[in-house]
C-alpha cells in the first residue's frame, strides 16, 4: 500500500526518535481504522531507524497468540541484538514468567513484578549501548503479560535512550483499552492517528497507479466506492488493471472485482469477529433495522460496531457502498450460518408485518421456507411481482413455495401459477408440470381454472387429445367450477374458434355456455370480448365498428398476469379485419412494455404480431426483423404449434425480398404435424406456398394454397382477411396457364370481399387485369392502386401493382405513363427491399424510360399544380389539400385537371411520386 498523506505523522514519529537518541525518551501511539496504514507506516519508521542512528527491533501482536503469555515481549527479545549472555538471561526470564502466568488463577492478569522489571532492564541496558527503537504492531492483540511489561517499560523510558511506538487499532472493541489509557497519560507519550485518505488523496494513489489522464476519471468514484480507506482504493486499481490486462486495453468505465472484495473481507477480519459479525448481519437485512434482533446483539454494540464500519470506509447510508462487498461478504460465509441468518430475517419480517416482497427474499436467500406462514407469503410476493412485471423472481418465489409446500390442493394451485409464470419467460418449461398436473385431475384435485390453464398449455404444445381430455373434465355439467373457472370458459369457445378450429366440433356444448354469465372481472369481460371479437372477424369478416370496439379494449388494458391473450386477439382482429394501420401504433406501445417488464415469451408473441402487421402494410423489412425477433427470443421449441405464425411471416418477407436462401434454411426447420390442426399452420402453407411460386414449382404452391383453402372451409374461417387463398391459387394456376380456373378463382375472391376488404379486393383486380385485354388493363390496375391506397398503402403490392400497369402501358405504346408508373413503382419496391420486383422493374422500365419525354414532371407544371399534385400523389383527400393550401376545393379540382392535362394521365394513382413533385412539407414552405 502507497503511503499517501502520511508525511506530517511520518516526521512527526520521526523526530520522537531524534528526541529519544538525544537521551529524551518517548512513546507514541499510532492509532487509525482498519487498513488505514499503520503497519506500512511503522515498518517505514524501521527501516529509517538506521539512518537516523538507532537500532530498532520489531513484534507484532496476534489474536491467535493472545493467550500465550510474554508472547509479544518474546518476539522483542529475539529481535534485539544482545550479547549470548544477556540473550540467556533474557529467554530464561520469559520462560520463568510464562511459566508462572500460567501457573496461575488468572494467567492472563497475573506477573511477577521481579520478573517484569528484570526484563525490560534487559531492553534498558541495550539502549545504554544504542538508541533503541521499539516497534510493537497491532498490540492490541498483545498477550496481558506482554502489555505489562510494555507500559513498565514506558513508564521508564523518559529519560533513557528508548523511543517505543505502538500501533493500535481504535476500531470495534479496541477503540479504548487498558493499555491504550495508561500511555497517554505519560506526559512523554503522543498519539499519532492516522485518518482515511481524502479526495485529494484517492486523486494523488490513482494518479501514481494510472497516471494523471485516468486518474481525474476515477478518482472520484473511487473515493465514493472506498470512503478514502487505502486498502479498498488500492484493490480497486488493481481490479482496473486486472481488467486492463484481460482485455488488452484500459476499461473505460470503474471495475469493482473480487480483489475489491477480498479487500473488503480483509478489512472485516481485521477489525475483529465483532465487526464480521455485524456486517454479515448488514449484509442480510441490507440496513440496520433490526440488526440487533438478528444477531442477538445489544442495540448499543451494534450502534458502536455499525460506527466503526463507516469510520473504516466500509459503509455508506447504513449499507455497504457497493453491491461486490455485500456479496463478497455472504460469499465468505457457511451456507448453514447463511441460511440460518436470512431465515431468522424472514421469520423477523413478517413478524414485524414486512411488505411480502422483502419476507420472500429473505426467504429465498435462504434456500428454505420454513414454517406454514412461509408458503402463504412466497405466493403473495409471486403475484406482486408479477403485476410489476418482475417475472423471475416471481418464478423463484413459486418454486420454492412448491417446494415448501405439503398440503396436495395447495400445491396443484402453487403449480398452476408457476406454469403461468414459466409461459412469460420460455413456455417449454412448462412441460415438465404436465405429469403431475394431469394426475391431480384425473385425482380429482385440479378442477376450475388451474384445469383450463392446463388445457391451453396441451394445446401450445400441440397435446390435442390430452387437451381434449382436460376440457371434457372442466366442462362437465357436474363439476364444481369457482366463478373465476366460470369467466374463462365463457372466453374458451371464442379462443379455442379461432386458435384451434380443428377442436371446436369435439368440444361440449357446455363448455361456452357455462362461462356466458360468469364474466368475474372487468379484465375477463375484456379478454372474452376481444376473443369473440376475434372470432367474429375470422367467421363472419369485420364489422363497422371493430377498430372503435378494439381501441377502447386495448386502451384499457396493460401486460398484467392474464392479458396478453386479450391483448394479442384485439390486435389480430384489427389485422385480419384490414385495420392494420390502426394496430401498428398498439403494436409499438405493447412491444416497448414486454420489453420494461423483462417478459421474453409476452415479447415474442407480440413480436410475431407486430411482423403480421407490417407484412400486411407492405413494410417487409420490419416484417422480417420483427419475426426474426419472435424466433430469437423464443426458439422454435418454446413456440410449439404456434410457431407458424412468425415462421410464416419471415419466409413471405424474406421470399418477397428474394433471400431465398434464407427461406430454404428456414422450410428445413421441422414443425409439428399437429400445427397443420391449427390457424399457425394456415399461415405456413401460404408462405410455403409462395416459395414453391418463386422457385417456379407452381404445382407444389397450388398444393399448399388448396390445403389451405379446404381446412379453412372446414373450419368454417373462410374469410379473405385471413388468408387470401383463392388469389395465391389463382396465381399458381395462372403459371401453369389454367387461365379459366384462374378467373373463376378470382372471381371467387372478389365475391366474397364485399365492401370490408380493399386490399384483397386489390390484389385480386391486379389478377383480374392480368387475365383480361391489354386495352382493359389500365383501368383494371389503376382500381387496384385505388384499393390499395383505401386499404391502407400495402406499399408491396402496390408496387407489384403498378408495375404491371407500366407492362400494361408498355403494351399500349403509351410509354411517357409506362416512365412515370415506373418511377413510382420502383420508389415502392425500394423502400420494401423487395429486390426480384426492383431487378424486374430495371429490365422491363429501361424501353419505356428511353421512349419517354425528358421533361420531368415538375418542370411541366407550374408552382401552384405542382403544390396540389405533390398533396394528391402523398394521398391527401381535395378537401384536405384545400385546407392545407388555403384555396377552395373547387380551385384544387382545376388544378388537378391542368395536371391531368399536361402529364397525360386521367387518374391521381397515375401521379408522378411526391419525391419527383417535391415533398409535400418542401411544397407547403414554397
Amino acid at each position: 500500500m502507497d503511503l499517501i498523506e502520511r508525511d506530517e505523522a511520518r516526521a512527526s514519529l520521526e523526530g520522537l526518535l531524534a528526541d529519544a537518541a538525544n537521551g529524551r525518551g518517548r512513546v507514541a501511539l499510532v492509532t487509525g481504522t482498519v487498513a488505514t496504514g499503520k503497519s506500512e507506516l511503522l515498518l517505514t519508521l524501521a527501516e529509517r531507524a538506521i539512518d537516523l542512528g538507532a537500532l530498532a527491533i520489531t513484534a507484532t501482536g496476534s489474536s491467535a497468540e493472545r493467550d500465550l503469555p510474554l508472547g509479544v515481549l518474546s518476539q522483542l527479545v529475539h529481535d534485539a541484538p544482545l550479547t549470548p549472555g544477556e540473550r540467556e538471561r533474557a529467554l530464561d526470564l520469559v520462560h520463568e514468567g510464562t511459566n508462572a502466568a500460567l501457573a496461575g488463577s488468572e494467567p492472563l492478569a497475573h506477573m511477577d513484578a521481579q520478573i517484569v522489571h528484570a526484563l525490560c532492564t534487559v531492553l534498558l541496558e541495550l539502549s545504554e549501548r544504542h538508541p533503541l527503537l521499539i516497534v510493537v504492531d497491532d498490540v492490541q492483540h498483545a498477550d496481558n503479560a506482554s502489555l505489562v511489561c510494555l507500559a513498565y517499560l514506558c513508564r521508564r523510558v523518559r529519560f533513557a535512550r528508548v523511543a517505543a511506538v505502538f500501533g493500535h487499532a481504535d476500531h470495534g472493541g479496541y477503540a479504548e483499552t487498558s493499555f491504550q489509557t495508561e500511555l497517554t497519560r505519560q506526559p512523554h507519550c503522543r498519539r499519532v492517528q492516522l485518518p482515511l485518505l481524502s479526495r485529494d488523496g484517492v486523486l494523488e494513489l490513482a494518479a501514481r497507479r494510472l497516471g494523471p489522464g485516468p486518474a481525474e476519471r476515477f478518482a472520484a468514484p473511487w473515493y465514493d466506492l472506498s470512503g478514502g480507506n487505502p486498502l479498498l482504493v488500492t484493490a480497486l486499481a488493481e481490479d482496473h488493471e486486472d481488467a486492463g490486462r484481460a482485455a488488452g486495453e484500459p476499461p473505460e468505465d470503474v471495475v469493482v472485482g473480487d480483489r475489491y472484495g477480498h479487500a473488503v473481507l480483509s478489512c472485516l477480519r481485521r477489525g475483529g469477529p465483532r465487526l464480521l459479525r455485524v456486517a454479515r448481519g448488514l449484509a442480510v437485512l441490507g440496513g440496520t433495522d433490526g440488526l440487533d434482533e438478528l444477531l442477538g446483539l445489544g442495540a448499543a454494540d451494534v450502534a458502536r460496531a455499525v460506527q466503526a464500519l463507516a469510520v473504516a470506509g466500509l459503509l455508506a447510508r447504513d449499507g455497504f457502498r457497493h453491491e461486490a462487498a455485500r456479496s463478497a461478504v455472504l460469499a465468505e460465509m457457511a451456507p448453514e450460518e447463511r441460511a440460518g441468518l436470512f431465515q431468522r430475517a424472514a421469520e423477523l419480517a413478517h413478524g414485524s408485518g414486512a411488505p411480502a416482497s422483502v419476507v420472500a427474499g429473505h426467504l429465498l436467500s435462504a434456500g428454505r421456507a420454513d414454517g406454514a406462514w412461509a408458503v402463504p407469503v412466497l405466493e403473495t410476493a409471486a403475484r406482486q411481482a408479477l403485476r410489476d412485471g418482475l417475472v423471475e423472481p416471481a418464478v423463484a418465489y413459486l418454486k420454492l413455495a412448491l417446494h415448501a409446500c405439503t398440503d396436495e390442493r395447495e400445491r396443484v394451485k402453487i403449480t398452476t401459477a408457476l406454469v403461468r409464470a414459466e409461459w412469460r419467460i420460455n413456455p417449454s418449461a412448462s412441460a415438465g408440470h404436465f405429469p403431475e398436473l394431469t394426475d391431480a385431475m384425473h385425482r380429482g384435485i385440479l378442477r376450475g381454472y388451474p384445469a383450463v390453464v392446463l388445457a391451453k398449455a396441451l394445446l401450445w404444445h400441440g397435446r390435442f387429445d390430452d387437451a381434449q381430455e382436460v376440457l371434457d373434465h372442466v366442462a362437465d355439467p357436474g363439476a364444481d367450477l369457482d366463478q373465476e373457472a366460470q369467466a374463462e370458459l365463457g372466453a374458451a369457445r371464442s379462443w379455442l374458434r379461432s386458435a384451434y378450429p380443428s377442436l371446436v366440433a369435439h368440444l361440449p356444448r357446455a363448455l361456452g355456455e357455462r362461462g356466458q354469465a360468469a364474466l368475474s372481472s372487468v379484465a375477463a369481460n375484456r379478454r372474452g370480448r376481444a376473443a369473440a371479437m376475434l372470432e367474429g372477424v375470422l367467421t363472419r369478416g369485420p364489422g363497422d365498428d371493430l377498430i372503435a370496439v378494439s381501441e377502447r379494449i386495448l386502451r384499457n388494458s396493460k401486460l398484467d398476469e392474464g392479458s396478453l391473450d386479450t391483448v394479442e386477439s384485439a390486435l389480430l382482429a384489427l389485422t385480419y379485419g384490414g385495420a392494420a394501420d390502426a394496430a401498428a401504433p398498439w403494436c409499438d406501445l405493447f412491444m416497448e412494455e414486454a420489453i420494461t417488464r423483462r417478459a421474453p415469451s409476452r415479447q415474442a408473441r407480440l413480436a410475431a404480431v407486430c411482423a403480421e402487421v407490417a407484412l400486411r402494410r407492405g413494410d417487409l423489412p420490419a416484417a422480417e426483423r420483427h419475426a426474426r425477433l419472435a424466433l430469437e427470443i423464443m426458439p422454435h421449441t418454446s413456440w410449439g404449434v404456434a410457431v407458424g405464425a412468425p415462421l410464416g411471416t419471415l419466409v413471405l418477407a424474406a421470399t418477397a425480398m428474394g433471400k431465398l436462401a434464407d427461406v430454404n434454411d428456414l422450410l428445413d426447420v421441422p414443425v409439428q404435424d399437429a400445427m397443420f390442426q391449427t390457424r399457425y399452420g394456415l399461415h405456413y402453407l401460404q408462405a410455403r406456398g409462395h416459395y414453391s411460386l418463386v422457385t417456379d414449382h407452381p404445382r407444389a404452391a397450388l398444393s399448399d394454397f388448396e390445403w389451405c383453402g379446404r381446412l379453412m372451409d372446414e373450419w368454417g374461417l373462410d374469410v379473405p382477411g385471413l388468408i387470401p387463398w383463392r388469389i395465391d391459387a389463382a396465381e399458381a394456376c395462372l403459371r401453369m396457364g389454367g387461365h379459366d380456373r384462374a378467373r373463376r378463382l378470382v372471381e371467387g375472391q372478389l365475391a366474397r370481399c364485399g365492401t370490408n376488404a380493399p386490399r384483397v379486393q386489390g390484389v385480386a383486380m391486379r389478377l383480374m387485369a392480368a387475365m383480361s385485354e391489354p386495352r382493359h388493363r389500365p383501368m383494371l390496375l389503376r382500381r387496384s392502386s385505388d384499393l390499395l391506397q383505401s386499404a391502407g398503402g400495402d406499399r408491396y403490392e402496390l408496387a407489384r401493382t403498378l408495375f404491371d400497369l407500366t407492362d400494361a402501358y408498355h403494351a399500349l405504346g403509351e410509354y411517357r405513363r409506362a416512365g412515370m408508373i415506373t418511377r413510382r413503382a420502383t420508389a415502392f419496391a425500394r423502400e420494401c427491399e423487395a429486390q426480384p420486383l426492383l431487378r424486374a422493374l430495371s429490365r422491363g422500365g429501361a424501353g419505356g424510360e428511353a421512349q419517354a419525354a425528358d421533361t420531368e414532371p415538375a418542370a411541366m407544371l407550374s408552382d401552384a399544380e405542382r403544390r396540389v399534385a405533390a398533396l394528391a400523389a402523398a394521398g391527401y383527400t381535395n378537401r384536405e389539400i384545400a385546407g392545407k393550401l388555403y384555396v377552395t376545393v373547387s380551385t384544387v379540382e382545376q388544378h388537378l385537371t391542368h395536371t391531368y392535362r399536361k402529364l397525360n394521365i386521367t387518374n391521381r394513382a397515375d401521379l408522378p411520386t411526391s419525391a419527383e413533385l417535391g415533398s409535400s412539407t418542401a411544397i407547403l414552405e414554397l
